[in-house]
């Protein structure tokens, strides 16, 4: 069987490459994406690829494994940066990397190398297996590693042809084989942020396209002036760093857009203000909706799954009751529902609901 291994040149990936290479069963060819927009972007900072590639080259070198580097910074920039931009614009929290997921890694580049392949193979903590209705996604044991967050988008067609090699592993074990095989990545840090960023910072990214706009930012219960911001599109809600406010801490709580308002609440009183129910839309089930209304949600990658109950709003979307108030929701992030270890799927949150 025919499996094009994605290549990102960091431990994660290096590993699902080495651990179908050692099955002995499969034709391996690695594909490195190239997808930072370092061009654009360098003067902004190091964009990593050419260090990537290096290391992906090294894994691929001392295993025979042939690697084709593809670009795709055309798509990324329509499909993932754009619309990222764009829900920053409206004042909302994008989620770019479950876009990437659906829209680069199994949608452009499936389109790419079409039927040639029988799968695609990432270093994605997570698992998939058969159902009722189709391929399910299951959460990896490891759950601060967990990845199903970022694969809550993917489609049916997409989830049949995904291979997760690392899906029974824990990042400490990959990391200890790692380094025992002597994998040339087996001591790389692993990255952090938005997957096309690189080590641009986020908020320079952000600058570079959405400029500044001098704005207020007030008390949420009395109005009153405490500061200025350069941006809204900086900020998110539950955001307390970066906001350069004495006497916090503060964390902002609203943004009005129109005004161009920050709204913030100190420690003392932000505990009170949290989001008990939101509505979600632009629901996406991975094999069909669930048949019970007591679940579990994520709004960010993490380890914690939060109870929740979910009903029905109109045709198209849904309520999601918290069993406890969250802090941090906000319009833009995806929620994405869990029944026990099962990843259902994923819905864009609109609005937060009053109690």
């Amino acid at each position: 069987m025919r499996i094009a291994v994605l290549l990102s040149g960091g431990v994660d990936s290096s590993m699902a490459l080495e651990l179908l290479h050692r099955s002995g069963a499969h034709d391996l060819t690695a594909f490195y994406l190239k997808i930072w927009l370092e061009e654009e972007l360098s003067f902004l900072g190091d964009c990593p690829w050419e260090e990537d590639l290096r290391y992906a080259r090294a894994c691929c070198q001392r295993l025979g494994v042939p690697l084709e580097i593809v670009p795709l910074q055309a798509e990324y920039l329509e499909q993932v940066v754009e619309p990222a931009l764009a829900e920053l614009r409206a004042g909302h929290t994008p989620s770019p990397d479950l876009l990437c997921n659906r829209r680069i890694k199994f949608g452009a580049f499936l389109e790419r190398v079409g039927a040639e392949f029988a799968s695609v193979a990432t270093g994605h903590y997570a698992r998939r297996e058969p159902g009722p209705a189709g391929w399910l996604l299951r959460r990896s044991p490891d759950r601060v590693k967990d990845q199903t967050y970022f694969l809550a988008r993917l489609r049916q067609e997409q989830l049949a042809r995904a291979c997760f090699p690392l899906g029974e592993y824990t990042k400490a074990h990959v990391r200890r084989l790692a380094a025992e095989w002597g994998l040339p990545t087996a001591a790389r840090p692993d990255s952090q942020g938005i997957c096309f960023l690189g080590r641009i910072r986020y908020r320079d990214f952000v600058r570079f396209h959405l400029g500044e706009r001098t704005g207020e930012i007030r008390h949420a219960r009395s109005g009153r002036l405490l500061g200025h911001h350069r941006g809204y599109w900086f900020y998110t809600i539950g955001q307390r760093f970066g906001l350069g406010l004495g006497g916090g801490p503060w964390y902002v709580v609203a943004k009005d857009i129109d005004a161009n308002v920050l709204r913030v609440a100190h420690r003392d009183d932000h505990s009170a203000r949290g989001c008990p129910e939101f509505l979600i839309d632009d629901v996406h089930w991975i094999s069909g909706p669930p048949s019970r209304r007591l679940l579990e949600v994520k709004l960010r990658h993490g380890p914690e799954l939060a109870p929740c109950e979910l009903a029905p709003a109109d045709e198209t979307r849904y309520r999601v009751k918290l069993s406890q108030p969250d802090l941090g929701v906000a319009p833009g992030q995806y929620a994405v529902l869990y029944d026990g270890e099962i990843c259902l799927g994923s819905g864009l949150i609109v609005a937060a609901l009053p109690e």
